[in-house]
Parts: structure tokens; sequence; C-alpha cells
């Protein structure tokens, strides 16, 4: 009986030690915070994180549990609906999200479309955090390289300058429909006679201040995000009638940027394997009547 009741002991403790190890086991996974997100992101950069109003927390907090990722290029009422749809409650934009450079909602306060757009925020937990600045900063720029890939011009970057691609000649007429129907766009604008063959190209994603002699002087077209009409758009123009054949194609600030964070969603996956972590393009704003 002694024996029998010394191992019954041994065979209790046993199982109650295999019951802490499953109990163990079976609990969740510790919970990734938005902070820690972005600890990682800068920890991942590549380039010293240099500070400012821009790339914060829009809504939310570090302290706020994340459940899953969302990266988009502007993180509009619909994304953020799509996200919360889909449980992701950490949105990472690239460019505002009230509309304002750096958000300042100081006149939106009694805004109608402002307060909708916070309620259903805060009513989801949702966490806005922007990379912007430190992005660009990022090299290679994710926003230049994810537009090359998407109209096809990756493999024809110059040897001599990383910021110019070096295509087949070809029309602007034709350069301009192949870039349209790559990026499935509603609205293209084109700058230039549509005659002229074209082949050393730029890029000025996004609304990148315009330096015509680092930019459009040493190509013979760049397809550009969007450009205030007083400055590159009046360059190329001006460019025409000097007899100095330009292109400009105008493609739209949201599309020409979308596909950086296509691979910044890429990117994040790389170091954040607690929860998923999705791209959710905002799409284009605009439609052909």
């Amino acid at each position: 009986m002694k024996t029998q009741a010394s191992f019954s002991r041994r065979e209790f403790a046993a199982v109650a030690a295999l019951g802490a190890t499953m109990k163990a086991f079976g609990q969740a996974a510790p919970t990734l915070t938005a902070g820690q997100v972005v600890e990682r992101i800068k920890e991942h950069l590549g380039v010293p994180w240099r500070g400012g109003a821009t790339d914060t927390f829009k809504s939310g907090d570090a302290d706020t549990p994340v459940t899953g990722i969302a990266t988009t290029v502007m993180s509009t009422f619909d994304v953020i609906k799509r996200a919360a749809a889909e449980g992701k409650n950490m949105v990472i934009t690239h460019e505002p999200t009230f509309w304002t450079g750096n958000d300042n909602v100081s006149n939106f306060t009694n805004d109608t479309v402002y307060q909708k757009k916070l309620q259903f925020i805060r009513d989801n937990k949702i966490v806005v955090w922007r990379f912007h600045d430190h992005l660009h900063a990022r090299q290679p720029d994710m926003s230049a390289v994810g537009l090359a890939e998407a109209i096809g011009w990756d493999k024809y970057v110059s040897k001599d300058d990383p910021r110019v691609y070096v295509l087949p000649p070809v029309k602007l007429r034709d350069l301009a429909k192949d870039v349209e129907k790559r990026l499935k766009l509603q609205a293209i604008r084109v700058i230039g006679d549509p005659d002229a063959r074209v082949s050393r190209a730029g890029l000025l994603q996004g609304t990148p201040p315009f330096h015509a002699s680092t930019t459009l002087a040493k190509v013979d077209v760049v397809v550009a995000g969007e450009q205030r009409e007083w400055e590159g758009v009046e360059y190329a123009a001006d460019a025409n009638t000097a007899g100095e054949p330009k292109g400009m194609i105008i493609i739209g600030h949201w599309v020409s940027e979308e596909q950086g964070m296509r691979l910044c969603a890429d990117w994040l996956k790389t170091f954040v394997s607690e929860v998923p972590v999705k791209w959710i393009p905002a799409g284009e704003p605009f439609w052909r009547p």
C-alpha cells in the first residue's frame, strides 16, 4: 500500500506539472502594442530617426494592443472602415488622416465629417500612425521603387543616376497609355507633344518640390503624382514652347505613392510576426465622366 500510495503521489505531481505546462502553452502570446510596432520600425529603418511632428500618432496611443496592421497611402474613412472590418486596428498611413499637413484639426471640431470619422475611430479603437518623412528618408525610397515596379520601369534604372530610367524609345502618347493601363487609371493628364519620342524618364511621386535643374531638365519625360501648376506644369509647358520637347504624365498623388505602402507592408512582415499585416489600397479618388 505504501508503494502504491507513493506512486500515486508521484503520478499526481506529474499530471499537475503537465497541466501547468499545457496551461502555459495555451496562454495568448504577449500583447504587441502600437508603440512597440513603432519602435521596431525605428530599429529596422536603416537611417537615424529625426523626430518631428509628422511621423506621429494621429489617433489612439502607443499603449493600444494591436490586433492587426493595415498600411495605406491615405487613411481615408473608407480605408479605416475596411481595416476595422478585417480586425486590423492599427493603420499605418503615408499621408494625413484629417486633411491638413500635420493633421491640425482646430478648424474641424464642429465639422460633421470630422466628427463621424473620429467617432468611428474611437468606437473601433483604431490607432492611426503616420509614416511619411522617414519612409522617404529610407533608401531606396519604397514609394519610388513601388511605382517603378508597377509601371514596369524597374528594369530600366540608369547606371549613372538611380533616379533616371532609360526606356526603349517610345512616343509620349503610347507611354502615357501604357502607364494608364498598368495603373488602371480613370484620370490622367499629359503635357507635351503626343508624337514626341522619349527615352530618359524620371519619377516625381507624391507632391515633391519641383527642381527643374535636377528633374525634367535632365530627362525627356516624368511621371508625376501631382505638381503645382505654377511650378512643374508651367516649366513643362514653357520647355515645349522653347523648343525643348518635354513630357509630363500626371497620375495623381494617391496612385503615385500607393505601391510604396504595398512594399511597406512586405517590409513590416519581416519583423512583425505576432499579428497579420496587410496593404489596403486607398484606390483612385477620381473618375472620368
